[in-house]
Order: structure tokens, then C-alpha cells, then sequence
């Protein structure tokens, strides 16, 4: 299977310069999660405000991977069918699905070792020490 380049995460002008706080609408879990990579993220000046809707999509798959994990431990990995048949649980394929996105999307946001590394640091423009400037 060929797969595609990972994204480069280049810091930007533009990007904030305060954490704004999390949405009221995300599950506890992803404020938890929001309130961990969010201020990293902006003191790294790697996020703008129109790139917010990423970090919410991330923050929301950790939740829905850690809700689901609570479910599997409490329920157990599979349940019996209408049927009486033994069946996988639904949140399985939640959790399977929510891990996948969130690796995606933290490597997007460049919070994965790999793609730290791809990562330039500092933002276009703070060089002080740059006799060059902005060229």
C-alpha cells in the first residue's frame, strides 16, 4: 500500500499568542485533552484561530476513544446478540476508529515524535538574532 508524505508543520505568522479556552461543548475528556496540547501548541506558535476546528476534532476523538474504553472495561469486549449470538461490542469499532483518527490528527497538529521532528520551530519573523529579517 503507498502512502502519502506526512504534512510538514511549519510555525506561521498569525498564530496565537494565547490559549483560548476550550469549547463548553466538548466531552470532559476533550477539555482535559484541550487544556494539555492547546497551550503547547500556542507557546510553540504552531496554531492559528482558523485551525482551532483541528484541535477540536482531535480533543473529541480522545473523548470518544477514552468513553469508549470506559464501556469495553466495564461491559467487557463482546455481548450476546437479540439472537443469543456471542457478538463484538459496538464500541470496538468506536475505539478503533477514534485512535485512528486521533493519531492522524495529532500528527497533523505535529504532536507525535515523528512529526516534532519535521517540525521548523519558531515562528516566521521572532528571529532577533536574523540580521536578515523576513526575507
Amino acid at each position: 500500500m503507498a502512502r502519502g508524505r506526512k504534512p510538514e508543520i511549519n510555525s506561521l505568522d498569525g498564530a496565537l499568542s494565547k490559549a483560548p479556552p476550550a469549547p463548553r461543548w466538548l466531552p470532559p475528556h476533550g477539555r482535559a485533552e484541550w487544556a494539555r496540547v492547546v497551550p503547547q501548541l500556542v507557546a510553540d506558535r504552531k496554531i492559528a484561530a482558523h485551525e482551532l476546528g483541528t484541535v477540536e476534532d482531535y480533543c473529541l476523538c480522545v473523548a470518544r476513544k477514552r468513553e469508549a474504553e470506559a464501556i469495553l472495561q466495564a461491559e467487557g469486549l463482546t455481548m450476546v446478540s437479540v439472537s443469543g449470538d456471542l457478538k463484538r461490542r459496538p464500541e470496538t469499532t468506536i475505539l478503533k476508529e477514534a485512535i485512528e483518527a486521533a493519531r492522524r490528527l495529532a500528527a497533523e497538529l505535529g504532536l507525535t515524535p515523528a512529526s516534532r521532528t519535521k517540525n521548523k520551530g519558531g515562528a516566521p519573523g521572532d528571529d532577533d538574532d536574523d540580521a536578515l529579517g523576513d526575507i
